[in-house]
């Protein structure tokens, strides 16, 4: 569970180092969004490490990061 934590920060924070370069080409709205996703990511993840949250929103994240990026759009 916890290498699995562990990776999923990784991936978040190799994401905000794309989004917050220069060279980054998607719009500046959507690259703050995913920046703050990596701020929020982190300190949650802090948390579940100290069980005093849950991972479940870890994984709604992601999940909803996957339905986008596979053009699924938003679930109500």
């Amino acid at each position: 569970f916890i290498a699995a934590l562990a990776d999923n920060e990784r991936l978040w924070s190799t994401l905000a180092v794309d989004v917050a370069g220069n060279g980054n080409g998607l719009p500046q709205a959507l690259r703050a969004r995913l920046f703050y996703l990596y701020r929020f990511t982190a300190e949650h993840s802090r948390k579940v490490r100290a069980e005093t949250a849950s991972p479940e929103v870890l994984v709604e994240i992601n999940t909803a990061v996957l339905r986008g990026l596979r053009g699924e759009g938003a679930t109500t």
